[in-house]
């Protein structure tokens, strides 16, 4: 039998996945998404609650609280609806796993880098070798370009993790912008002292070739020596559930296996806290380029590595 937190937890994650954009609570009044997504769970966690226990053959509760065949809920005295009859609190209260975790949450580029060559073609140390300050990033063939999708695939990500508790922490918040510097992006996370960090793009392959990549930082010695273990284990984490909920396959033109170890990224060397980058997919790759301009899709990516996050801090 699983425990109550377990199932108004999954209840909570679905009311919240109800309100992302692109899916049919988005015509909801904003003052009203409170209640609907607390109806919402509510009504999940009845229905996981009658399944379960018709499975172990006990009686599924009915309307109201009260037991079927046993009619309204009495206290010590007899009358309906005493103190002693009241659900408590902590039985009610939507699970949230990421409570008190620090997420920083780094969508790649910016908009407007483009138009300020200066400032992103500046080099910056990065430990390893000295790297432009930011780049533009790519695009799909139709022009949908790079920061446009890591912006869009991190304010869904940051929406599902304040959902289960989490601070969220953006490196930029919005897309009409310049930088900031791979350097400055590392430091946003290192003075959050964030349980863990991600950065989000889209690569720019080869057009035959298709798939995601996760980017784990290597050691550079007296840099990266506390975080490549724990970076590793979110690697695995964002690779499985990557895989698994989208059903984006592994990169068949860089990396091995999906996992890509690298020390000349400036946002991996200067990271002092558990980080990775992941590719979510080619937008050169015509099929890739199909799914990651596709909203609902982006609302999976983001499921996925919500998931990965979670799976990580908890077991952490």
């Amino acid at each position: 039998m699983l425990p109550l937190s377990w199932i108004l937890g999954r209840a909570w994650r679905i009311s919240s996945l109800s309100c992302l954009p692109g899916r049919a609570s988005r015509s909801f009044p904003a003052a009203g998404h409170r209640r609907v997504r607390a109806a919402a769970a509510l009504a999940a966690a009845g229905a996981l609650a009658g399944l379960l226990a018709a499975c172990s053959g006990a009686p599924a509760p009915a309307p109201g609280g009260a037991a079927a065949g046993n009619g309204a809920a009495t206290g010590p005295s007899g009358g309906a609806g005493s103190p002693a009859s009241a659900p408590s609190a902590s039985a009610t209260a939507p699970r949230r796993p990421l409570a008190g975790k620090v997420i920083v949450v780094d969508p790649g580029h910016n908009g407007d880098n483009w138009a300020h060559p200066a400032t992103i073609n500046r080099l910056v140390n990065v430990i390893t070798e000295s790297k432009p300050c930011d780049t533009t990033g790519t695009e799909t063939d139709a022009g949908y370009t790079e920061p446009a999708f890591t912006f869009n695939v991190a304010i869904r990500l940051a929406r599902l993790l304040r959902a289960e508790g989490a601070t969220v922490i953006l490196t930029r918040t919005s897309n009409h912008g310049v930088g900031p510097c791979i350097t400055q992006r590392a430091a946003i996370g290192n003075r959050a002292h964030a349980d863990a960090a991600i950065s989000i793009h889209a690569d720019g392959g080869p057009p035959g070739g298709s798939g995601f990549d996760v980017i784990e930082p290597g050691l550079v010695p007296g840099h990266t020596d506390g975080i490549v273990a724990p970076s590793h284990r979110l690697a695995l984490d964002i690779r499985g559930a990557y895989h698994r909920i989208t059903r984006e396959p592994y990169a068949n033109y860089v990396g091995h296996n999906a996992l890509d170890v690298r020390t000349d990224l400036g946002g991996l060397n200067l990271s002092t806290v558990p980080k990775v980058f992941i590719e979510c997919g080619n937008m050169r790759n015509s099929t890739d380029a199909l799914l990651l301009t596709d909203p609902t899709w982006r609302d999976t990516a983001a499921v996925a590595i919500e998931t990965a996050i979670e799976q990580f801090l908890e077991t952490a």
